[in-house]
């Protein structure tokens, strides 16, 4: 039974699968979340708040920053567990391969996240000024600095999904990144 198998590993053995990307049924993030953490499998549904405004009242409501998408840690090999919980549709890949998320761009988002910043979702984005924030709560955190209604934000990317999320920061924290390719021309 694939349930007793779960239940058996270790969190270390679940630490040593890959992420990979899930695509849901409209609406179905918490309730495949819920089922997946059940089953003994590590997932992640970042969400941000915003404010939802109605006709008599304002109030503080949770959206998933990468709407239709979960990320969940799993051996690819045995994925039929993972495509059984309800609103699971597939493992996002190409063709029939499923690709794995980069540890790095996982934890990146989950550093913004966890930040306290208002983190927003983004237009997916491909070039642009590559930064490091080098201090406060996002200090280590890579990303692409855009400039929105005046203030700076840093955008961080899941690349196979092609989303991104932003969080504003300070200015003072940022420090440029050499590219490889400037970095030769400064060498010439």
């Amino acid at each position: 039974m694939w349930e007793e198998r779960n239940l058996d590993t270790s969190e270390t053995d679940v630490q040593a699968h890959p992420w990979f990307a899930l695509r849901l049924r409209s609406n179905y993030e918490r309730i495949a979340a819920s089922h997946l953490r059940q089953r003994g499998y590590q997932e992640f549904a970042p969400s941000y708040k915003i404010e939802k405004r109605w006709s008599d009242r304002t109030k503080q409501i949770d959206q998933f920053l990468f709407p239709g998408y979960l990320f969940c840690r799993f051996d690819p090999n045995d994925r039929l567990p993972v495509l059984s919980a309800p609103g699971v549709v597939d493992v996002v890949g190409f063709g029939k391969v499923p690709q794995h998320i980069p540890e790095a761009e996982i934890e990146r988002v989950r550093r913004m996240v966890e930040s306290g910043l208002l983190v927003t979702p983004y237009p997916y984005v491909q070039v642009g000024q590559a930064v490091l924030i080098e201090s406060g709560p996002l200090g280590g955190v890579e990303g692409i600095l855009v400039e929105v209604k005046g203030n700076a934000r840093l955008v961080v990317s899941v690349n196979l999904l092609q989303r991104s999320v932003s969080a504003e920061v300070d200015r003072q924290s940022i420090r440029p990144i050499q590219t490889l390719s400037a970095d030769l021309a400064r060498r010439k």
